[in-house]
Parts: C-alpha cells; structure tokens; sequence
C-alpha cells in the first residue's frame, strides 16, 4: 500500500496596518501575514499543524518580513477604535 503524506504552507494576508520596519526603519504601511502549514494526506489538507504571523515591508529597497507573536498579530488585528 501507497501512502502519499506532506505538508503545505499558505500565507493568507489579513489587513494592512500602520508599522514602523524592525529592519530598515522606514514607516508606513505593512501587510499583517499569517502562514498556516497544514497536514496533508493524498493531497487533501487534513488539519492545521502550525501557525505563524509575520509583518511585511513594503520598501522596495527592505521587502523584509519579521515574524511577530500571536499576541501582537491579535492586537494589530483589533479594530482602531477599540
């Protein structure tokens, strides 16, 4: 019997926000990221097996891409007024 398994990573983009560069220090915006690398069984993804959040600059010049903690990816995701 054949058993064909692996994982997959999907970057979503969730909203842009309003961030300073950690890397270049150039302001602005930048893209909120969330990668999620699924289990996959027969090329079907089956369930979540990692999550990480990252920020991407948009300097043409930087195009750097920090990771940053679920909390803060939560935070950023909070509506302004709230």
């Amino acid at each position: 019997m054949l058993v064909i398994f692996g994982f997959r990573t999907k970057t979503e983009v969730l909203r842009w926000v309003a961030l300073v560069c950690r890397v270049c220090g150039a302001g602005g915006r930048m893209l909120l990221l969330r990668d999620v690398t699924k289990f996959s069984l027969f090329f079907i993804p089956l369930f979540p097996i990692r999550v990480r959040y990252a920020v991407e600059c948009q300097n043409p010049a930087c195009r750097a891409r920090p990771k940053i903690s679920a909390a803060e990816a939560d935070g950023l995701r909070a509506p302004a007024g709230s």
